[in-house]
């Protein structure tokens, strides 16, 4: 986590420095200057790579069969038939007999192995159908951290466009808006190897357990410190504007004689959202999911912040169609950042995270780690 947000650094500073001082093109041929030297040291290692054949893939044999195997169980309801029942008792006794049984929840997925299926090209073993168990009780959990990277979509947007009408100077130096990505990359930075060398271990000890605080768990701060984030925006923009008030500056480009420092803090606790939530979903995704699909599984961490910023789109146009009206502007329209309400946007998607973190709330509590049911 601390090498990924070391590679961002030069990009959130030193990119920015040069689109801002020699123009956007410059800005863009350093980054594509940049692709093309990395395609050769990718290709360098390319020889100590290790590709594993591919047999069989979950997500092309037995979790279509198993769907199939499900609609077809709801789409039919046999009326009792003392044969059929026969077949399927015998069925059980069979799956008895292999020293291997499905478990009892999300039944509907089991009459791959209990019953025979339509077609017998349908069936799927008993370990596949607990796989496709294992991936549908993860995808809620995945759900659920869509609305932090909606919330992380805002410090590339709106976040920037308020520095920009603030006071970016520090003594001399006059720092980009667009460089205030670099707070939440430091403090990831100086936070992630205290995260793994003190808050683990003394949580460790806290909890005498050996992850320390679970997966799961890892997860639910980082949604609790989102909605505290968009909480703390809420209240940055209302004083901002206060003092675009009490300047006279409503209507003028001039900065407003506030620090950008403000505006720090709500990338300072999305970046901790950030680091709790990515660290948690990604060891989650490792170790929950079936061996064959560790790697896409793990790939849903990024697939959940593209899905965010996707989100946040839709949320904006979804506002600006609500509450523009004939008598009334967009809540997030014009050419001046001044006249949006940006307070009361801040203020949805703290409301909004904090229903998300309540249906996560449901889903966490009731997941069940593989180690348990392999227990049980």
């Amino acid at each position: 986590m601390a090498g990924d947000q070391t590679i961002r650094m030069p990009a959130v500073t030193l990119v920015v420095w040069i689109e801002d001082n020699m123009g956007w093109q410059w800005g863009f041929g350093v980054s594509t200057l940049t692709i093309f030297l990395s395609v050769p040291i990718f290709l360098a290692g390319s020889t100590f790579y290790r590709n594993k054949v591919l047999i069989a893939s979950l997500l092309t044999t037995c979790m279509p069969r198993s769907s199939s195997n499900a609609i077809a169980s709801m789409a039919t309801s046999p009326s009792p038939n003392p044969l059929s029942e026969e077949i399927a008792a015998e069925d059980n006794i069979k799956v008895s007999e292999s020293c291997e049984s499905p478990s009892d929840g999300l039944k509907f997925l089991n009459r791959a192995v209990v019953r025979k299926p339509a077609c017998a090209m349908l069936k799927c073993s008993v370990q596949q159908v607990e796989e496709v168990k294992i991936v549908v009780r993860i995808l809620p959990i995945f759900a659920c951290t869509i609305v932090l990277n909606c919330c992380l979509a805002q410090l590339s947007t709106f976040s920037v466009q308020q520095a920009a009408t603030m006071n970016t100077k520090l003594g001399s130096l006059k720092v980009p808006p667009a460089s205030l990505p670099v707070f939440p990359v430091v403090f990831i930075m100086i936070l992630a190897p205290l995260y793994d060398h003190v808050i683990i271990p003394f949580a460790r000890r806290v909890t005498k357990s050996e992850m320390g605080i679970s997966h799961l768990q890892r997860i639910g701060v980082g949604l609790v410190l989102s909605i505290i984030a968009m909480a703390v925006a809420a209240v940055v923009e209302i004083k901002r504007k206060r003092v675009a008030t009490d300047s006279g500056l409503l209507d003028s480009t001039e900065p407003l004689p506030v620090t950008f420092l403000w505006i720090a803090f709500q990338y300072l606790f999305l970046g901790s959202a950030d680091l709790f939530t990515l660290a948690g979903l990604m060891e989650f995704f490792f170790t929950e999911a079936p061996f064959s699909m560790r790697s896409l599984a793990t790939s849903l961490s990024f697939a959940s912040l593209a899905m965010g910023y996707y989100l946040s789109t839709v949320i904006v146009s979804i506002v600006n169609g609500v509450t523009g009206g004939s008598r009334h502007e967009p809540w997030l329209w014009g050419s001046n950042l001044n006249d949006y309400h940006l307070d009361r946007f801040y203020w949805l998607l703290c409301l909004l995270s904090g229903l998300n973190f309540m249906q996560y709330l449901f889903w966490a509590t009731r997941y069940k780690y593989r180690s348990t049911q392999n227990k049980s």
